[in-house]
């Protein structure tokens, strides 16, 4: 019997220790018991086959990754020894105090049986204290040696801790269990109130009923964390933890639907727990921490600081992600790596989401929406720069179509009653609008405008502690971030290729391999066959994430995220020179990245500029060098690019498919203007677009409201009105047409219209295009529906920072758009990929003759009469 052993060596009538007996169930549970013997050792407790396998580890548990601790391996003992906390007595075995340092669950990687066999067991923790990967490795044994030794190894991830830390032993060396110090155990003193578990079986507690030990952790992580984390006594004067495992989201494919769930905005940032302790002595009385525990107060300036010391409380524990956001309100991890960069912290905003300790009160054992009641409570006055994290209650499906549409992340939702958990599990899930996780860098290819700068990054995850190459990322980064990875990986370089197995000869073209030591988080549209990223743009360095860490994050339920599987993009016989040549430096997209866009929304965009004539803005070194309007052809000119003649003979530049707009993106064309009638018909419009231009100063809702005083207008006529962003400053309120109305009858329509406005309200609009007369007003521009004028493409990007697209949306959206802007290069795939219906799907069905009468002369008849 697996006890016999245990039962040998001990006296059950002089000692407390549970004689305990084996069991079938599967289960577990982890425990560590600091055991004051004739030395001072940990005793290390997995359960597996019903029994607890123990180890007698001589120095205690480092958190130091690589560190080797002597795990001298010794009799199995029985699970209900998992609650002992007490004194054996002396001449008994083990003779000593017996305390209860830390309990949760473990996680097998891999099959728990073979590494055991094997003498290498390498398996995650869910304590208290300890999380992360571990390795139990067995030592050759030398000659004459009866011992079992192995070795304790901590892995290399969030969890782990520099040399320089403070040694977990010290900084937390009291009971889990009763709160106790070694002395008060053997003193026999009662528990303290702030104990954070009751006097139970904590290794029964903690067993997961139907995992199997040979399990994968992805499986047995979700079964035993509610066991294994959960605190049951909240109680008043707990004292302030220095830090708590943060919970983690689990992605899925679809947000949860029922009234169990809430919903909260992803955010784009970096998670933070805010720990502010106001009794504090010296001028550290708030600290900022990663999700590994760092300590990064000092990188995020003073104000966040002075914002969390100013509230409500004495002491608190608040988790929440800090980020900085677009002009379009939408939080943007890239603006947030670029300001920590130039030290500039006047953009932060921390989110606060849950709160875990408030006043002398544990709160990780409350509801969450209990806990989130007292957060908002205690923010309803605070500064700007901390604001409180709203959450939905709304179905999950129709919430993530919402923030999809309006090209956020995605959605956290939450199980409105749990308690707080550490680690990873089902209470809390991630659906994401696209794919996005992060990547080890094993290598680069250096520019080929720059040669001191990177062009683009070979990426891979491990799978089995072997680094697998998926592919390359060449567009994302900005020109100083691409100066300073070339500088941070050149340092890095080596010979040898750190993937796994041998890469094809394109896959080494012009590679320079480095040691993985940088995870780099990318965006990207999917998987190809061969299981490599599609169409992938980087979003910057994830300096709080351990390479070791990172495998392909794949969804529980299915293969990606809701809404991403966009029909596959076409592709183009074209070849790029220069792809890595940046178009919008402060952005990082660069000509690749252009290319990768056009052919990811071919299909919605291919309408509205095949075989039209065209205005070209051409940017050939991108939008901070020169850039012009090109009509006609030029020398070198791709033939893909078509040319035709007007009826005086000059020329008109257009396109008839997916090679002719991506030969646009070779010859550097970043915006495209095309005229409102076809080649076919081309004296008869099929298009008006209506122009809201805002004067500096005024404010995006006069904008809304100018957008919708139009459609009011047009539609009182009998005529449609389709609504897209301008991708600068305006809206365009945009009207099809039968052909059958010459140009001079559609201008003349839409400058009577304009007038009309702005005769009704001239504090409002203007319909003249002098600059020095719009001060305050909004110029509805009709000067776009003349023979040969142009209007930016739908979809298409624009020259400008940021680089917005003029984005078609829905009427009922327009009040959920906080700017022209909104929807950037960078993220309207996802918003095309997650719309429920395309808001400008019926719009040439919609097309109707324009009306005899332009309505501004209507209007100044009745003014005769």
């Amino acid at each position: 019997m697996a006890l016999d052993l245990y039962r040998r060596k001990r006296d059950f009538t002089k000692t407390a220790e549970p004689a305990g007996s084996e069991t079938a169930q599967a289960g577990h549970a982890y425990l560590i018991q600091k055991h004051a013997a004739r030395r001072l050792h940990y005793d290390l407790r997995l359960e597996m086959d019903g029994v607890l396998k123990s180890w007698a580890v001589t120095r205690g548990p480092s958190l130091v990754p690589g560190e080797k601790r002597l795990a001298v391996h010794v009799e199995d003992h029985p699970l209900d020894y998992g609650s002992f906390e007490g004194t054996i007595p002396k001449g008994q075995y083990g003779g000593g105090t017996v305390m209860l340092w830390d309990t949760g669950s473990w996680a097998p990687i891999g099959d728990a049986a073979k590494g055991y066999r094997k003498g290498h067991l390498d398996f995650e923790l869910h304590g208290t204290k300890l999380s992360g990967r571990w390795h139990l490795v067995r030592m050759a044994p030398r000659k004459g040696e009866k011992a079992d030794n192995w070795l304790l190894i901590k892995g290399e991830d969030e969890a782990a801790r520099p040399d320089d830390a403070p040694d977990i032993l010290e900084a937390a060396p009291d009971s889990v269990k009763t709160g106790r110090t070694l002395d008060e155990i053997t003193q026999g003193a009662p528990a303290h109130a702030a104990a954070a578990d009751p006097p139970k079986k904590a290794a029964r507690r903690a067993s997961a009923p139907s995992a199997n030990p040979s399990a994968k952790p992805s499986s047995a992580k979700g079964a035993s964390h509610k066991a294994a984390s959960r605190k049951a006594v909240i109680g008043v004067g707990a004292p302030l933890p220095d830090f708590v495992q943060p919970e983690l989201a689990t992605l899925v494919a679809k947000a949860p639907a029922g009234k169990d769930w809430i919903h909260e905005i992803k955010f784009d940032g970096y998670r933070l727990q805010a720990r502010i302790d106001k009794a504090a002595t010296g001028k550290r009385r708030v600290r900022l921490l990663t999700r590994s525990g760092l300590d990064w107060t000092g990188r995020f300036g003073t104000d966040l600081a002075r914002a969390l010391e100013a509230l409500p409380f004495e002491n608190a524990l608040i988790d929440g992600e800090l980020v900085v956001e677009s002009g379009a309100g939408i939080s943007n991890f890239s603006l947030l790596q670029q300001d920590l960069a130039e030290d500039r912290a006047d953009r932060f905003t921390y989110y606060a989401f849950d709160l875990l300790h408030l006043d002398g009160r544990d709160l990780t054992g409350e509801k969450l929406l209990a806990r989130k009641e007292l957060l908002e409570a205690r923010l309803k006055d605070a500064a700007g720069i901390v604001r409180y994290s709203e959450h939905f209650t709304v179905d999950g499906a129709t919430m993530l179509r919402h923030a999809c549409r309006l090209s956020l992340e995605g959605l956290v939702s939450k199980r409105a009653g749990a308690p707080y958990h550490a680690g990873r599990g089902r209470d809390w899930v991630k659906s994401k609008c696209a794919f996005r996780q992060e990547f080890v860098i094993g290598g680069y290819v250096p520019s080929t405008a720059n040669r001191s700068a990177v062009g683009s990054l070979l990426l891979g995850v491990y799978e089995e502690r072997r680094l697998r190459h998926v592919g390359r990322v060449g567009t994302g980064f900005s020109q100083r971030v691409a100066r300073e990875l070339y500088e941070r990986l050149d340092a890095l370089r080596r010979e040898r290729s750190p993937f796994a197995g041998t890469l094809s000869a394109e896959e080494r073209r012009g590679a320079v391999f480095v040691a993985p030591e940088l995870v780099a988080e990318v965006e990207f549209r999917g998987w190809t066959g061969d299981q490599h990223l599609r169409h992938a743009a980087f979003r910057g360095l994830r300096e709080d994430k351990p390479a070791r860490e990172i495998v392909r994050e794949v969804t529980r339920d299915e293969n990606g995220p809701e809404g991403s599987d966009m029909a596959t993009a076409p592709r183009s016989r074209v070849k790029l020179t220069h792809p890595d040549r940046i178009y919008w430096p402060e952005d990082g997209i660069t000509k690749q990245g252009l290319a990768d866009y056009y052919a990811e929304v071919w299909r919605f965009i291919a309408p509205f500029v095949v075989a039209r004539p065209l205005a070209l803005l051409r940017c050939p070194d991108g939008i901070v060098e020169a850039c012009f309007f090109q009509k006609h052809s030029w020398r070198g000119m791709n033939k893909a690019i078509k040319v035709s003649n007007d009826t005086d003979g000059e020329e008109l530049l257009h396109i008839d498919d997916l090679d002719g707009l991506i030969a646009l993106v070779q010859s550097g064309a970043l915006e495209i203007h095309p005229w409102g009638a076809t080649l076919a018909d081309i004296e008869r419009p099929d298009t008006l677009i209506f122009d809201l231009d805002p004067a500096e100063g005024v404010g995006w809702p006069a904008v809304v409201a100018g957008a919708r005083a139009v459609r009011e207008r047009l539609e009182a006529q009998g005529l449609p009105a389709f609504l897209k962003t301008s991708g600068g400053k305006g809206l365009h309120v945009v009207v099809p047409l039968k052909p059958a109305a010459r140009w001079d009858a559609a201008k003349a329509f839409a400058k009577g219209l304009a007038e009309d406005m702005a005769a009704d309200e001239p504090d409002r609009y203007i319909a003249v295009a002098t600059k020095a007369r719009r001060t305050g007003r909004i110029f509805i521009d009709y000067l776009r529906n003349g023979r040969g004028a142009t209007a930016v493409a739908t979809y298409c990007p624009r020259a400008r920072a940021g680089a917005g697209i003029s984005m078609p949306i829905a009427w009922e959206e327009l009040d959920e758009i906080a700017g022209a802007a909104q929807f950037t290069l960078a993220d309207a795939p996802a918003r095309l990929a997650n719309l429920a219906a395309d808001p400008w799907a019926d719009f040439r069905a919609a097309a109707v003759p324009l009306p005899e009468a332009p309505a501004g002369r209507r209007r100044t008849a009745r003014r005769k009469g």
